[in-house]
């Protein structure tokens, strides 16, 4: 019921503007006017009334309104719309005169106080009606203009997902590349878990929201996958506390700064090197920490910032005034702690 009022609501506005004139009109010749007659006449009487007014009406809102809407010519629309106006009151009035031939009322119907009495209320419906013309074309517009702006953003969203480190899967595939080489037997559990986090970037990210498990995971094959490529042991912690089962996250929106943990916070040179995870969750409240050590000598060739960029334009589109990123760092250490609020 609600959807159909939604989808209908401009028509039952005006079915229900309809019913509410029609009464009150045939209220006013029933028993206001104090004329004795059957109800039929007085039912006849206000349905051609009525009717009139509903033609002069829609022809305005149909047709010569739209039109003016478009063109912008106002002498156009003015002359048109007197024309109509015109034929409509001078065709309703005949007709009554015409219905009222010898009888006491005939005179009313002739005079010039009535004419001016119906046209001045129907000048008044046409203007009330065609308020709500106007009303519908600038909601019309607004929304227009809204659906336009989402779908900018769920655009710029799609981009800023695709863009998401082509650089992992490189490293990742020359890895696998290396143990196929030597035969390793490690090789069918990279190519597991390569296969886990493909999958999921292809199908399960594009979706709006993932469960936070699903992130999680993906990111324990990415710490996995990354290990690989640092030849020395490095001290990884990953914690997590408070209830993550029920959380629901925009997809990939972590992993980018664990991403940069590893690719400017580590290298094969690296001697005090470490990576600290944290996941916190609320009912309503996500927090994220990742802390990194600095390497002693960084390689040149990497450079940071698109990938942060990224991200936080991301969470910007994703949860516009619903998060806030903490950024620290010193010689030695590099953390980020991004607090979601999921209410």
């Amino acid at each position: 019921m609600q959807n159909l009022f939604k989808k209908h609501k401009i028509t039952l506005m005006h079915l229900a503007f309809w019913a509410v004139y029609f009464s009150f009109f045939f209220y006013q010749i029933s028993f206001v006017s104090g004329n004795e007659r059957p109800v039929s006449e007085s039912l006849q009487e206000a349905f051609l009334h009525v009717l009139f007014v509903v033609i002069i009406v829609y022809i305005n809102y149909s047709f010569l309104l739209p039109r003016f809407l478009k063109d912008r010519n106002f002498l156009k629309y003015i002359l048109s719309f007197a024309f109509f106006f015109c034929l409509c009151v001078g065709t309703y009035i005949f007709i009554k005169r015409m219905e009222t031939q010898g009888t006491r009322i005939h005179d009313m119907f002739s005079s010039t106080r009535f004419l001016v009495h119906y046209s001045l209320t129907v000048l008044f419906i046409v203007i009330f009606i065609s308020m709500l013309r106007f009303v519908e074309e600038w909601f019309g517009i607004e929304a227009r203009k809204q659906e336009i702006e989402n779908e900018k953003l769920n655009t710029e969203l799609r981009f800023l997902k695709e863009q998401i480190n082509p650089h992992f899967l490189f490293n990742t595939l020359n890895s696998l590349y290396y143990l196929a080489i030597i035969q390793s037997a490690r090789t069918p559990e990279v190519i597991e878990k390569l296969s886990q986090m493909m999958r999921y970037m292809l199908y399960d990210s594009n979706r709006p929201k993932v469960q936070l498990p699903q992130e999680i995971e993906y990111m324990q094959n990415f710490i996995e996958l990354e290990k690989m490529r640092i030849e020395k042991p490095i001290p990884i912690t990953f914690e997590i506390s408070g209830d993550v089962s029920s959380i629901r996250i925009v997809p990939l929106i972590l992993n980018t700064f664990l991403e940069n943990a590893f690719k400017h916070g580590l290298n094969n040179h690296s001697t005090n090197g470490f990576i600290r995870i944290m996941i916190h969750a609320d009912p309503n409240l996500l927090i994220f920490m990742v802390e990194n050590s600095k390497p002693e000598h960084p390689d040149s060739k990497e450079k940071s910032g698109i990938g942060l960029q990224n991200v936080k334009r991301r969470l910007e589109l994703s949860y516009p005034e619903k998060h806030n990123l903490e950024i620290t760092e010193d010689e030695n250490h590099y953390k980020i702690i991004l607090t979601l609020d999921l209410a």
